[in-house]
């Protein structure tokens, strides 16, 4: 799945990994000192609430840092590499995608910026009639749109782009797959492994990848971002002062949600898989009752579908009090950033635009951690697809099959639930 796409995954993993500690390291200790020499020193105060926010010397000189880190570990790729056959689009490919969604969630950094001014321009128009004109209100939603169209013109071509991205490793699994028929035609259903499952498996991945890498840099952005908007929070209802509370209220809530998702789905997933493979089975002996008369008997038939109904009827309780669990959480998080700031709203600390600017950043706070509870539908489809493609790679490994795989193979064809 990913030999066939990524030259040498595991030693690019690992380095990818020493990458990003020794980028990180640097930015903390060297950069700034390079960053001062270069004379690009961040501006004093708030950051512009407008286009001119990208063009800053601080953003500047991260763009040039996170590049030149970027290309510099694209470049060791490619020479450790050898020839592989995709690695211009899996390595080049990969850097393009981690850049423009760093700048994609840079985007959204410039819109909450925006949000404090303007809606305390508001509340003063609200408050005090004739202080604030309608030329002022109009120029402020123009400043919006602005920062929104660089925001939807990067997401447009970083999209296009990712589709085009993993049809090539969809591509890549096909060949690799092909290549190795002779060693996996025996099993169950290789042709819809091949055709039907390296689809699916690039379709998820392209939002669950993509997802993954915006949260990761939502984190990186944000919780700065979240630290210095927690100057003006106190304390929390219950816990009182602590340091830092939007940051420790964000992780809590986050972690709270990632357990609760686990415990409440963690069946789900082989209920999944083991729906694909009695779907399989079904629609296999229909496919030999289209040639052979004594296939798709209806005694064989009624058993294979009382199979379907069974693992189904049995995915929708799991589902069900899964989904209840889910929802209760997801609706609980649209109104907790104002519970924990209930103290704030009492005490009258904080204004109505520094309120819009901690909910926007603590929503993406949250969200980034709470990546597990939003992608877990998805994950559970990914998991039993990758099930399923377990059984090529070792097959083509002249390894042992997966013990479903035995089973159907011992059977002679006869798939047991």
């Amino acid at each position: 799945m990913f030999e066939s796409f990524f030259p040498k995954p595991k030693l690019a993993l690992v380095a990818a990994l020493v990458w990003f500690a020794v980028g990180l390291a640097m930015w903390f200790t060297i950069a700034p000192d390079l960053q001062a020499w270069l004379g690009m020193q961040a501006r004093p105060g708030t950051p512009p609430d407008d286009l001119s926010y990208f063009v800053t010397p601080d953003n500047i000189f991260f763009y040039a840092y996170f590049l030149t880190f970027l290309i510099s570990f694209g470049v060791f790729w490619t020479i450790i590499g050898g020839d592989h056959p995709w690695k211009r689009w899996s390595i080049w490919g990969s850097i393009y995608i981690t850049f423009f969604t760093y700048f994609s969630v840079d985007t959204s950094v410039a819109i909450t910026y925006w949000r404090g001014p303007f809606y305390n321009m508001i509340v003063e128009a609200l408050n005090k009639p004739g202080t604030v004109t309608q030329a002022e209100i109009y120029y402020g939603a123009f400043k919006f749109f602005q920062i929104a169209s660089v925001s939807i013109t990067a997401a447009v071509f970083t999209l296009f782009f990712t589709s085009h991205y993993l049809f090539r490793w969809r591509n890549a699994m096909t060949d690799y797959y092909y290549d190795r028929w002779n060693k996996v035609r025996h099993l169950e259903g290789a042709s819809q492994r091949i055709q039907e499952d390296t689809m699916r498996f690039s379709r998820t991945v392209e939002g669950l990848g993509t997802s993954l890498i915006g949260s990761f840099m939502t984190l990186i952005v944000y919780l700065p971002l979240l630290a210095t908007l927690s100057e003006n929070v106190k304390e929390l209802p219950i816990i009182g002062a602590i340091p830092h509370p939007l940051m420790f209220a964000a992780i809590f809530w986050s972690i709270f949600g990632t357990l609760l998702m686990i415990v409440a789905g963690i069946k789900l997933p082989g209920l999944e898989f083991q729906n694909q493979r009695v779907e399989a089975a079904y629609r296999k002996e229909l496919v030999y009752g289209e040639d052979a008369p004594d296939r798709a008997e209806p005694v064989t038939v009624r058993e294979l579908f009382a199979n379907i109904r069974k693992n189904n009827f049995r995915m929708f309780w799991h589902y069900s009090y899964f989904n209840f669990f889910r929802y209760l959480y997801l609706q609980t998080d649209n109104i907790f950033p104002i519970l924990i700031l209930v103290p704030s709203f009492a005490a009258g600390v904080i204004t109505f635009g520094a309120f819009q600017q901690i909910r926007d950043a603590f929503g993406n706070v949250t969200s980034s951690f709470q990546y597990l509870v939003n992608s877990w539908p998805t994950m559970i489809e990914l998991i039993s697809i990758y099930k399923r493609l377990q059984a090529f790679e070792a097959a083509m490994n002249d390894e042992p099959l997966p013990s479903l795989d035995q089973k159907f193979i011992e059977s002679g064809g006869e798939e047991k639930v």
